[in-house]
């Protein structure tokens, strides 16, 4: 498979943030099904929720390059994204399947639940494993269609209107995988952004979300770069 082009001016990735979000999520979600004690059923009930929260995500994020992404590729080159969008199709069958197997999970008793705990994990395992392909195919052979037709002001704007298109939830559980799993260069660009854009409870509603999941290191240099940003 091919790996991403490089080139002396980098170019806007639409990808990289959210599929660096994606990934954390996915493998936050897989070891949290690995080392669930099926004995517990608390902890059986969080491990379906975020199985179920993480399956809606998928959706949702391939959703998103079907409407905005995709057309915006046909419309340059014709055919350019039926392999990704045949694994959509797969994807979207796949997590119809994690749901109703974290959905029967919690009415399950006796050892049967933990092999229907094991079955879950190794269901999920596989669908993560798919989907890092994936992303990968898509960062590294839909990138150079958009940027062969497509200015960095025109996807930004593209990035925009998926942003847009997101109800506060859920482009709040974005935030939450995707600016964790940033570097701090990365996560103060997008936070400095966002807040020119959005009203000021918004942005905090933002950094609410993520303070948690940053340690004391990693919160003090995000916020000294937004001061340095705001002062620039």
């Amino acid at each position: 498979m091919k790996n991403p082009p490089t080139s002396s001016v980098p170019r806007l990735d639409i990808y990289a943030g959210i599929h660096k979000g994606l990934r954390a999520m996915m493998m936050d979600t897989l070891s949290a099904v690995g080392r669930c004690d099926a004995r517990d059923s608390a902890e059986m009930q969080d491990v379906c929720e975020r199985v179920l929260v993480l399956c809606d995500t998928c959706a949702s994020h391939l959703e998103h390059e079907n409407e905005f992404i995709h057309p915006a590729m046909e419309a340059y080159r014709p055919g350019s994204t039926a392999p990704i969008a045949a694994d959509h199709k797969h994807h979207l069958h796949a997590i119809a399947e994690l749901c109703a197997m974290a959905r029967a999970l919690p009415t399950g008793i006796g050892p049967d639940r933990q092999q229907a705990v094991t079955a879950l994990y190794r269901k999920l395992a596989l669908f993560v494993a798919e989907n890092f392909i994936h992303m990968h195919a898509e960062e590294a052979e839909h990138n150079p269609v958009l940027w062969a037709r497509h200015s960095d002001a025109e996807l930004r704007a593209l990035e925009e209107r998926i942003a847009a298109s997101l109800p506060p939830a859920q482009h709040l559980l974005f935030m939450r995988w995707m600016i964790p799993a940033l570097p701090t260069p990365e996560r103060a660009a997008l936070l400095a952004g966002l807040r020119d854009a959005a009203p000021p409870p918004a942005f905090d509603a933002v950094l609410d979300t993520v303070r948690p999941h940053l340690s004391a290191g990693d919160w003090a240099a995000l916020n000294t770069a937004l001061t340095q940003a705001s002062s620039s």
